[in-house]
């Protein structure tokens, strides 16, 4: 890549990120206005604003965000992302053509919505969003080149993240004594599979096998979410139960709606709700049961690869998010600590001779 010369005259090569090599002539035989030329070229490439090979008829956002959001398959997805497609529009505008989304718009865009209080994660979806669309312009060659290749435009959401309650097993206790066969089924359901709500809500009984105690998820979020998860003795018999109450029989669905019981039951929020106020626990999502699960499998010892298979994970990176030593395991764990002590301490010349009951671990 470089110069070379043709007859008289100087010809340009250099690489267009999403197209590949690009050759074109100087018009001169000055090699040092020829090597401006070429690096006026390798400027414009680098800020996106390389005009030939490409098409001419630009998109705009408006248009380009709506066709995207045709071809997203999962219904949860492209509701997400037509959220964002209104935030995009609603700050570069319905006429704005791709070609002039740069990255001091999109720095003015993140500005903007931080100012009025929006927060990480929300802004990182819209903008995540917004890449997948400047990327897939850049292979159709709408752009030359997208600007979230040139730097890292997301925000750091781990000190807003809210911390995920994780039930102890006393919580359990509670909220199971007061729970409603349904809300007690999947209250059990949650905390030993880790299965997502929506999992839950759409399971079949047909995905369930009681006799090698397994449930089959066909439906999920990812594709790495469709996976078979062994059930505990516990779970099973709390599904026994609630087959006897509202089997294959009465609906095709585990929790049918019961409005109409061909279609699986949708929202249930306040009935969770009013379930946590009788157990006197405080309000936190059904979804946190799936925390409390990757918590108790990692404070049995459980490897991360494992608990991201149980739980549906392509990566075993996002399990610490999600996995937290429960506090009775790290009193356990000071109490051993206090126990090994007198024995340390007897080699000494002072040695102690109080000595502290251990209690037995969560898990043998």
């Amino acid at each position: 890549m470089g110069l070379y010369k043709r007859g008289w005259t100087w010809w340009l090569s250099y690489m267009v990120p999403g197209l590949g090599q690009h050759c074109e002539t100087a018009g001169t035989s000055n090699k040092r206005l020829a090597q401006k030329i070429l690096d006026v070229r390798r400027s414009e490439v680098a800020e996106g604003r390389f005009a030939n090979l490409l098409k001419s008829n630009t998109p705009t956002l408006t248009e380009w965000a709506t066709n995207y959001l045709a071809t997203v398959q999962h219904p949860n997805t492209r509701r997400r992302y037509a959220y964002s497609k209104g935030n995009l529009i609603s700050f570069f505008g319905e006429g704005a053509k791709l070609s002039h989304i740069s990255r001091n718009r999109i720095e003015q865009f993140k500005a903007t919505r931080r100012e009025a209080g929006v927060k990480a994660a929300t802004l990182n979806r819209d903008l995540r969003f917004l890449a997948q669309l400047l990327k897939q312009a850049e292979r159709e060659r709408y752009i030359a080149r997208s600007p979230f290749d040139l730097s890292k435009f997301s925000l750091n959401e781990s000190r807003e993240r809210r911390e995920p309650h994780i039930i102890t097993w006393d919580e359990e206790e509670k909220l199971l004594a007061v729970a409603r066969p349904r809300i007690r089924v999947l209250t059990v359901l949650g905390i030993e599979t880790g299965m997502r709500t929506g999992e839950m809500l759409s399971l079949r009984w047909k995905d369930i096998d009681l006799l090698d105690a397994v449930i089959r998820v066909e439906k999920s979020k990812t594709a790495s979410g469709i996976r078979s998860i062994p059930l505990s003795a516990r779970c099973g018999t709390e599904l026994v139960r609630w087959r006897n109450l509202v089997g294959p029989a009465f609906s095709e669905f585990v929790f049918p709606s019961f409005s109409n019981r061909r279609h699986a039951l949708q929202g249930g929020r306040k009935a969770w709700a009013s379930t946590l106020k009788q157990a006197g626990l405080p309000f936190f999502p059904i979804y946190y049961l799936r925390h409390t699960f990757a918590s108790r499998l990692t404070s049995a010892g459980v490897s991360p690869l494992t608990i991201a298979q149980m739980r549906g994970h392509s990566s075993t990176q996002i399990v610490p998010r999600y996995a937290q030593v429960l506090d009775q395991n790290r009193l356990d764990a000071m109490k051993k600590l206090e126990a090994l002590r007198p024995s340390t301490a007897s080699l000494t010349e002072n040695p102690v001779t109080a000595t502290r009951e251990v209690d037995e671990p969560l898990f043998n």
